[in-house]
């Protein structure tokens, strides 16, 4: 649905900020407000208890400005690739406030990891003989591995995929297995954990059920290991509203859970982590785009604009529309056809300059009108692509 501009979770800028954006700005372009990123991460910090850490994810949105406030404000990093550690460390961050995750890790990957001294999280026993070979320290490298939950896991939509067949991790029925095998790697040590098993989720107390799981999960390697775990990341999921009837996140409801899982494991001496992504990215700025033409076929109306999936690529990979706004100088909010006649509204399909039938920003579901030279802006701006590797 194309919405009226606000300055809510949903949009970054208000109406005459945007339209100052659109006049002074040749399309397509991102815009962000690095205070609203500086402001959603006290805001998280402030609700957690001191011994869960926040590491942004990279993946989400690798723009250096970012990275480089969340960086200042004392954040880890999520990395997935070796171009994600170069970026992090030019943003100021170190690999002592660095995880480094994936399912298909090449080996200049896990050497980039290795020289930034970031913690890798193993997905199988190639990792861990791999890095085995790599390790050049005096002391076994300390890892953490990720575990693919057989359940309790929660997710809206399959993202992350985990409870069933997953890419990620060491399925949990073959934990024993793998801590057997492990142990021929004397030079890699297992002393933590990962379990992520949600995305984009709303629910603070479906949140919290997972991290339960995890908990579970982490005592039970704990005693096949033989020792603690000084760290245990509970991967991201936490939800932004794509719609105004959605609700928020309660990240007050969250912290006041994860306090209520550490104190009911006290067997857990080390710190948590948290991986979110969105939830700090998301709501800090826009993506914006003029409209080139429209036209109606069929009794659909489409509104061609000058960038598509080429920029904005998730709503097409996910299947779920951004909120949008559409702008009109001296107008603001467009309701109806570019003669100002008025007129009955017609399901509209938001699409881009590609050749191709799936450059769509936003199938046929918003209710309003476009014309030629209207600026549009997605409040959800987060680009799909990181650093190369």
């Amino acid at each position: 649905m194309i919405l009226a501009p606000s300055t809510t979770e949903l949009f970054a800028f208000g109406a005459e900020r945007l339209l100052d954006l659109a006049a002074d700005y040749a399309g397509p372009f991102f815009a962000y407000d690095l205070g609203v990123a500086r402001e959603r991460f006290a805001r998280l910090r402030a609700a957690l208890p001191e011994r869960v850490r926040l590491a942004y994810a990279v993946k989400s949105n690798p723009g250096l400005p970012l990275l480089e406030t969340f960086s200042a404000a004392g954040a880890w990093f999520d990395c997935a690739s070796a171009g994600e550690v170069s970026v992090v460390l030019a943003a100021g961050g170190t690999g002592r406030r660095m995880v480094f995750a994936g399912p298909a890790k090449s080996e200049r990957d896990l050497q980039a990891a290795l020289f930034a001294g970031a913690r890798v999280q193993v997905d199988g026993i190639e990792d861990v003989a791999r890095l085995h070979t790599l390790h050049t320290g005096d002391e076994p490298l300390e890892v953490s591995v990720r575990v693919n939950p057989a359940s309790g896991v929660s997710e809206g939509t399959a993202i992350i995929g985990a409870g069933g067949p997953s890419a990620f991790g060491v399925d949990e029925e073959e934990v024993a297995e793998f801590v057997a095998a492990a142990r021929a790697y004397d030079r890699v040590r297992i002393t933590g954990l990962q379990v992520f098993a949600a995305s984009n989720e709303l629910d603070a107390g479906r949140l919290l059920a997972n991290h339960r799981t995890a908990l579970r999960i982490g005592r039970e390697l704990a005693g096949l290991l033989g020792h603690g775990l000084d760290l245990i990341d509970l991967g991201g999921g936490l939800g932004v509203r794509y719609t105004a009837d959605e609700p928020s996140l309660d990240v007050r409801a969250l912290g006041a859970g994860l306090g209520r899982v550490l104190s009911e494991n006290p067997w857990f001496e080390g710190e948590l982590l948290l991986e979110p992504g969105r939830w700090l990215s998301a709501p800090t700025g826009v993506y914006c785009a003029r409209v080139v033409r429209t036209k109606v076929s069929r009794g659909q109306r489409f509104v061609m604009l000058e960038g598509g999936i080429n920029h904005l690529l998730r709503p097409l990979l996910t299947g779920q529309s951004f909120p949008t706004v559409a702008l009109r100088p001296g107008v603001g909010m467009l309701g109806g056809p570019a003669d100002g006649t008025g007129g009955s509204l017609v399901p509209t399909t938001l699409a881009g300059p590609l050749c191709t039938s799936l450059d769509r920003v936003a199938p046929a579901t918003c209710p309003r009108t476009c014309a030629r030279g209207t600026s549009w802006c997605s409040g959800r701006p987060a680009p799909t692509r990181s650093p190369r590797r």
